[in-house]
């Protein structure tokens, strides 16, 4: 049966696994994971002491609003996003503004964020929906004007480019997810990536229960004993089995998962591309889009009917996502009309690196009947 998203796992993580428990023996945070905070670094063109792993893309992303974020302050951020986003806002005690999306693109849009402003306004936080990252320098541009920090959900976008510079390469703070279904995985984990040295300082403490300078023994196979707290910490480190997974997905990325996954993206939108009621989300023409997943827009009320047929083929289909200002917790009292539209329209189809050309061919055969 096919898979809607699969981790992508073989004999050379399996045995990095194997190495980290019957030789190293460390299975907490250790040297593993700082050797995978240097191969991100190496990958992205940034110093090893820009980047922080933590255990979850949700921990990155809690974290980096904690630490420019007051208690009680808001954060501009487009509803059209998965839950996370939100719960990470909450969860540091800010309050997630919801903004509406542009149609074509998915992304933030910054007329309707414009309108939310108000003086408790502290962070924007943009989210590279589907791998796009269309629209980021007007964000900063936008954050400049309202003197707002700018906080990246990247979750889907970790190899990807703006510019021909990778996501993370730039920015102010970037967070990826590692989790078992993106572009690589490290089992459970995620990342942090900023040159802000107040804010590094602030989540490298904090994802050790905020035990001051603990990482670097850490790296060095030791503990502090004897320290200080001074602000709220949690256990969010990443653990060397995931380190060890993660650096092996690393090296099979732009050879492997990136281009496998951005056949299968080009194949459907050859395939579909001229069916009226299909609508493919709109890229900008100079990034270099490594697709987590295809979701496109059925037109005409035929979302729903074409799921159906789909799941009786045994091909599975999601929505991604459920606009969270719809959500009880996060609620408000106005609505955005564009999330609404494209919550009813939105469908994501299978998309993994074991997916065959066969596969989507069939699966755009069955489209493309249905909706003729």
């Amino acid at each position: 049966m096919i898979r809607l998203s699969k981790s992508i796992i073989g004999e050379k993580e399996a045995n990095e696994v194997k190495r980290i428990l019957l030789d190293d023996g460390y299975l907490g945070m250790g040297a593993e994971v700082g050797k995978f905070e240097s191969d991100i670094a190496d990958y992205l063109g940034v110093s090893f002491d820009n980047v922080v792993c933590v255990n979850t893309g949700t921990s990155a992303l809690h974290l980096a609003v904690e630490a420019v974020v007051e208690k009680d302050f808001e954060v501009l951020v487009p509803s059209f996003t998965f839950l996370s986003s939100y719960q990470a806002i909450s969860a540091a005690g800010a309050i997630p503004v919801s903004c509406d999306v542009h149609e074509d693109t998915l992304s933030i849009d910054l007329e309707d964020a414009e309108k939310r402003i108000t003086h408790k306004s502290k962070a924007i936080m943009v989210v590279h929906y589907a791998s796009n990252v269309a629209n980021i320098d007007k964000v900063y541009e936008f954050a400049k004007k309202h003197n707002l920090r700018v906080i990246e959900d990247a979750a889907h976008a970790f190899g990807c480019t703006h510019k021909n510079k990778k996501i993370g390469s730039f920015g102010d703070i970037v967070c990826f997810s590692f989790d078992g279904i993106k572009n690589i995985t490290s089992g459970e984990g995620g990342a942090i990536v900023t040159n802000d040295a107040h804010v590094l300082s602030i989540v490298k403490d904090a994802r050790l229960l905020a035990i001051e300078k603990d990482s670097d023994k850490r790296y060095n196979g030791q503990r502090s004993w004897d320290f200080d707290v001074k602000r709220q910490g949690y256990r969010y480190h990443m653990s060397n089995i995931f380190a060890a997974i993660g650096r092996v997905q690393l090296s099979r990325l732009d050879s492997e998962f990136g281009p496998k996954r951005i056949e299968l993206l080009k194949l459907y939108q050859v395939l579909l591309g001229s069916n009226q009621n299909v609508v493919f989300q709109k890229h900008e023409q100079d990034a270099y889009i490594i697709p987590h997943i295809v979701s496109v827009r059925i037109l005409n009320n035929q979302r729903d009917g074409l799921k159906d047929e789909l799941e009786k083929e045994k091909i599975p289909t999601g929505i991604h996502y459920k606009p969270n200002h719809l959500l009880t917790y996060y609620k408000t009292d106005y609505n955005l009309p564009v999330t609404e539209k494209v919550y009813k329209e939105i469908i994501t189809l299978p998309l993994h690196p074991e997916i065959s050309t066969s596969d989507v061919e069939n699966i755009c055969k069955i489209i493309n009947n249905y909706l003729n």
